[in-house]
This record gives structure tokens, sequence and C-alpha cells, in this order.
């Protein structure tokens, strides 16, 4: 059994005494192809010793299982959830029939005591794993955040886009009946007092049309189709509600009766309902591809695109275009306020990556609120730092684990739905920035505070 343990680069350079106490404290597991050494979220109890086989090791991100590493003969596994004393942060399956050596927690930990050629090897490449896999899960991250983003603003965008396609379809066929109701009308032969008349007919319309409640909106189509009725109009029901959402009532309509001939009057408003729907549908079109339009500066401003990575930049401008991205998340039963001080000086930054701190703080606001409350964001100057508060009136981070969230894959969503990156990843990029990053948390009043110097050259 020595020979065979000697073999693990791990165990080379121990006595026999010390290769004793290993055999003493290990049981032999053997695993079939497939088999689960290890599940991702699960309590880790054991350290592994892989004497023959190949364990391959993943990790689920964003609903996909995302490779983490292969382990080889002599190859170990399960140490970094040991010493992070975090669970197992991936699981671990058998590629191929698999002998290995397993180790509980509280043997583990006093062989690291005994054996120190083992702590040396084991420090160091955890040092290396945790490198790699922070690296490979960030990568990842932003890939499932970055698609994420595209699905919210795919919808988004399909909003404005479907409207607008749908308006200048409505708009051709209305185009084409006002051509043959303009033709109708210069065959009625009006005056140049009625002609004139015609043509300012349309500025009755107010520009801006009062907004009405939908029992008011009914109300008022029912008593301007009774008055299209008692004019013989031709289907007045259908003219109605045309000229109830322009802002036209009965007086005005009254108006026109009394310039135009009776036998014109017909025409007339059929015309004039055309015009008035052809003046929405524009604006409609116009409403739509203006959305559109911010939608594509929003991506642009987050991004930074065409601009350099670091610049001064206005930090309201990066919460701004972050609340848009992320409009698909909020805009459903949740209350965004904010209370900005306009007054704060330009700093010198990354404003990409501040948008991916702003990004994951709300998004976890967002999750804690669970669809239903009220989220801050708050800007305010402290001597020589600026301060932007996010805070959410969930139900807040338990005390116990406060301490613990900015702790590289630390987590309290379930598996699958995060890498426990997001408060890391944020707390880095604050650290590049010489800023902090703190958290206070209570039922009803959870509050992260980022504070960023104005002047980064003086740091």
């Amino acid at each position: 059994m020595f020979e065979t343990l000697r073999q693990v680069p791990l165990l080379a350079r121990l006595s026999d005494e010390q290769l004793q106490w290993i055999v003493e404290h290990t049981s032999e597991v053997r695993l079939a192809p497939g088999e689960l050494l290890f599940a991702e979220g699960n309590p880790a109890d054991h350290f592994y010793i892989l004497l023959s086989g190949e364990i391959h090791v993943t990790r689920r991100i964003g609903g996909l299982e995302t490779p983490l590493a292969t382990h080889h003969d002599g190859a170990f596994t399960g140490e970094v959830p040991l010493l992070t004393g975090t669970p197992y942060v991936a699981t671990a399956r058998a590629l191929r029939h698999s002998h290995l050596l397993s180790m509980q927690v509280e043997h583990f930990h006093k062989m690291l005591s005994i054996c120190p050629p083992v702590l040396s090897l084991i420090l160091s490449a955890l040092a290396q794993r945790m490198q790699m896999m922070e690296a490979l899960i960030q990568q990842r991250e932003k890939l499932v955040a970055l698609g994420t983003l595209a699905a919210g603003l795919a919808h988004e965008l399909n909003n404005p886009a479907s409207a607008s396609k749908r308006a200048a379809e409505q708009l051709h066929q209305a185009f084409q009946h006002f051509q043959s109701l303009s033709l109708q009308i210069n065959t009625l032969h009006l005056s140049p007092a009625q002609q004139t008349y015609l043509t300012e007919l349309p500025g009755l319309a107010p520009a801006t049309p009062p907004q009405l409640d939908p029992l008011e909106q009914s109300d008022r189509e029912e008593a301007l189709t009774d008055w299209l009725d008692q004019q013989e109009i031709t289907d007045g029901w259908k003219l109605a509600p045309t000229f109830v959402n322009a802002g036209l009532d009965i007086e005005q309509l009254e108006d026109c009766r009394d310039h135009i001939p009776a036998d014109a009057l017909n025409d007339v408003l059929a015309w004039l309902e055309t015009v008035l729907t052809i003046r929405t549908l524009s604006e409609e079109i116009e409403h739509g591809t203006t959305r559109i339009s911010e939608l594509v500066k929003a991506v642009k401003d987050y991004t930074y695109m065409d601009q350099a990575p670091m610049q001064e930049i206005d930090i309201h401008d990066g919460l701004e275009s972050t609340l848009i991205i992320l409009n698909h998340r909020l805009k459903h039963g949740i209350t965004t306020t904010r209370e900005y001080d306009r007054s704060l000086p330009r700093i010198c930054a990354y404003g990409s990556e501040l948008n991916q701190v702003w990004t994951n703080l709300l998004d976890n606001a967002v999750d804690a609120l669970n669809g239903q409350g009220q989220v801050w964001l708050r800007t305010s100057r402290e001597n020589d730092y600026v301060l932007v508060e996010i805070a959410d009136n969930g139900p807040g981070i338990p005390v116990d684990i406060q301490h613990r969230i900015f702790e590289p894959f630390f987590t309290t969503k379930g598996v699958g739905k995060g890498t426990g990156l997001g408060l890391d990843i944020s707390s880095r990029i604050v650290r590049k920035h010489c800023g902090t990053i703190l958290v206070t948390s209570q039922p009803g009043d959870t509050r992260f505070q980022v504070r960023l110097p104005i002047d980064l050259s003086e740091k």
C-alpha cells in the first residue's frame, strides 16, 4: 500500500509513519463511470485522493453545467470547501472506474498539522485552483449576465418595434383611405371660406389630448356616438373613439356642422377622422422609434462603447443606463426612487466596470424583493468621496452571514441560480477604484454603500 501511496505527488515526501497515519484515517471509495462523488451545495465533509481513474468537476452557472476541471491519477479534490468553510462549490462525477481514498474533515485538518509537505502542496494547489476557478466562473458569469441583459433588452426593444410596425401598416391603410376621401371632398364644391375652414379643421384637436379614465372615455364615446347618429352620420360608432382620443367634443363638432353644408357633413367628418388617425399613427411611430433609440443609447452608455476605459464620468449617467438595462426586471411591482445630488463632480473611473457593480447590487435587490417592494438609489458627497447607496425594503440579510457576503463563491441563492461571485466581483472593482463597499441590513432596510474617491490620482 505504501508503494501505491508514494506514487501520489501529494504523499510522495511523507515518512512511513505519516503514511501509516494516512492509511489508518482514510477509507477506500470505488466509483463506476457516471457515479457521483459529491454534489454542489451539499455539506463538505470529506477530502479525496484519486489513486486511479478520472473525476470530472463541474459547476452549475445560469442553468448550465460548466466544466471546471478533470482530475487524473494522483490528484486530490474537495480541499477548497474544507478550507473555506463552505458547502461543496462544485459537483464531481467519475468519468471512468475510479479508486479513491476518502478522509473525513476532522482528519483532514489533523493531517495538515502533522504532515507539513501535504500542507504546502495543498495550499499551493488551493491558490492556483481558486484563481483558475474564479477566472473561469467570472468569465462564464459575465456571459450569463450578458445573455440575461440581452434577453431583457430584446423584450424591451420588441414592444416599441412591434408597435411601430403595426402603426406603419395601419398608416398605409389610413393614407389610402385618406386619398379616396380627399377626392370625394374635392367634388363637394365648397366655397373658398369653407375650404379654408376645412384645412384648419384638424387644428381643432388639442396638441395634447386630455388623459381620460376608462369610464369617462366610454361615457364620452357613447355621447358622441348618439350625436353622430342624430346627424345621420354613417358608422358614427367607428368615428367616435378617434374624436374622443383626439380631444374633440360635441361642441366642436357642432361648430363644424355650422360651417359645412348639411349634405357634406358625412364626408367631411369621415375625412377628419382619417386625418386624426394618420396623426395618431405618426405619433405612435415617433414614440416607438424614439424608445428604440433611447435603448440603443443606453446600451452604448452602459458599455462605454467607443470610449476610453478610464475617463471622467457622471456617476448618475451610469446609474440611469443601468436602470434602463434592467427595466424588464424593475417595472413589474417594484417602485424605484431616485434621490440624487446632481451637484456631485465628475469622477475618474472605469465606467463600464462600475456599471457592473450597479447591476449586481440592483439585481440582488430585485431578487430580495421577489417582485414586490421598493428600491432607492441615493447619491451624495462625503468629503473627498462620492457615496452611492442602493437600498431595498426586502426581508434583509441574516446577521450571521452579513460578514461573509463579499467572500468568493459565497451565495444564499439555490444551486444554479448564481455563482456567488456577484458581490465579490463588485468588491474587487470598488477596491480597484480605491473605494469601499459596505452593507447594513435589517428586515425592511438593506443598504449597500459604495464610496468612490473623487480624485483617483490622489489615492
